[in-house]
């Protein structure tokens, strides 16, 4: 049976501890090779993709990261739903180091990424409708697994994606804050957007790691962010694990 779910696992999700490895796959695309094999895992009875974003060594920075070729082998290898696990600076108080958050919207600041698959000439143009970001089944789903396993969770935030790899400045966080960004991180997109053209339903899971830069005293080191990603991925996998097996046990293909 195909897999309907699949996982992209960012920073600090490299790998699923405690699933039977059923297969690897290596598709090919029109845009290249994804970051890593996908792996087709089971767990708890579901079956499910996993992904590395940026690789299995965790190598390729976000700005790198082949995000087409990523959803395009995502899809052709059966999924149809996509959680996306992402690591972020946190901005306010419900937004403090070791936070979960389910976003439900998202402002774009990259620039140079290969952001549509409609590029014009053959591949045509078309404009999809962005007004809700995230699918609010997939969302609704993540929310009934954090209860289920009794764990915090933030049910909304405005995802601020910059381009990286470095950390922003404290006055760009200033200026995000001031557009309404809770929490920021590098990843989410276009990577949201093109699960959207390709009728993918997608939700983005975040821990916040990190205050944003100028919310805390000091400098921002990845001692104290990695510190965070040991205990706070741990949760994230648990809420993961919960919500994969019910949306795939129940042969559930949620709806935007």
């Amino acid at each position: 049976m195909s897999a309907v779910i699949a996982v992209i696992g960012g920073t600090g999700l490299c790998d699923w501890v405690g699933a039977e490895a059923l297969e690897s796959l290596t598709p090919q695309t029109p845009y290249g090779a994804p970051s890593a094999a996908l792996r087709r895992l089971r767990f708890g009875g579901a079956e499910f993709l996993f992904l590395a974003r940026h690789g299995d060594e965790h190598g390729v920075p976000p700005h790198r990261v082949n995000y087409r070729a990523n959803l395009w082998a995502l899809r052709e290898s059966g999924a149809r739903s996509v959680l996306a696990v992402n690591a972020v600076g946190g901005i306010g108080e419900r937004y403090g180091a070791g936070a979960i958050v389910l976003p439900d919207q998202i402002i774009d600041y990259t620039y140079g990424r290969d952001h549509t698959f409609f590029d014009g000439g053959d591949s045509g143009v078309e404009h999809i409708d962005f007004t809700e970001p995230y699918s609010a089944s997939l969302r609704s789903a993540l929310a009934d697994s954090a209860r289920a396993c009794q764990l915090l969770l933030v049910e909304e935030g405005v995802y601020g994606a910059t381009q990286g790899p470095r950390l922003e400045t404290a006055a760009e966080v200033r200026r995000m804050a001031r557009d309404g960004c809770d929490v920021i991180g590098m990843t989410g997109m276009p990577e949201a957007a093109l699960a959207r053209e390709l009728g993918l339903e997608y939700a983005s899971l975040c821990l916040v790691v990190n205050p944003a830069a100028g919310l805390a005293p000091g400098v921002i080191t990845m001692d104290d962010i990695q510190a965070v990603i040991d205990s706070g991925m741990e949760q994230v996998k648990q809420l993961l694990a919960d919500c994969v097996v019910k949306l795939a046990v129940a042969g559930r293909k949620p709806d935007a």
